[in-house]
């Protein structure tokens, strides 16, 4: 558990303001294309639009999670 632990005890390299800002910019790009992908299966435009806020609501919050997590982890850096 020790080496474990020291890998976590890492001071994050960023803001957690910028994590933010970057998970935000990143979904913003990743609804559109999730929309388009939709929309070219189902010809559906407003199922397209559901599905491309519902999947991404989703994911924004376990994508901050994971990069907050990533960015403590000393291993590789």
């Amino acid at each position: 558990m020790g080496a474990f632990s020291s890998l976590l005890a890492r001071t994050p390299n960023q803001l957690r303001s910028r994590a933010i800002v970057k998970t935000l910019l990143y979904r913003v790009l990743m609804v559109g294309i999730t929309i388009v992908v939709a929309f070219a299966v189902t010809d559906d435009v407003l199922a397209s639009v559901n599905i491309g806020l519902v999947t991404n609501a989703v994911k924004t919050g376990t994508y901050y999670g994971y990069e907050r997590l990533w960015d403590r982890i000393a291993w590789g850096v």
